[in-house]
């Protein structure tokens, strides 16, 4: 309904900038909006509930992963573990 709202060219409804506004209650009367249907609407819901999972699970393994860097970081800092280089690699 809000993109419905929104995509609504209010300004055409307008008399002019000098004059009085000719949008009223008869001429948002007369404005179409097109619905889906009950059908359509759950559908919707439903890749929009499925997305809206999809992303928290994205952000917990976002959040899990950047906790773990800090960690090695960490680690890395204080001497705790120390990297050692590759046979073979020039380190």
């Amino acid at each position: 309904m809000f993109y419905e709202f929104c995509t609504i060219p209010w300004r055409s409804y307008s008399a002019g900038i000098w004059c009085s506004s000719s949008l009223n209650a008869k001429t948002i009367e007369g404005i179409e909006v097109h619905i889906p249907k009950p059908d359509e609407q759950a559908a919707i819901a439903t890749v929009l509930s499925d997305m809206d999972a999809e992303i928290e699970a994205l952000e917990q393994r976002r959040t899990k992963t950047a906790d773990l860097k800090q960690a090695m970081m960490q680690e890395l800092l204080t001497g705790k573990t120390r990297l050692v280089p590759l046979e073979g690699t020039d380190a």
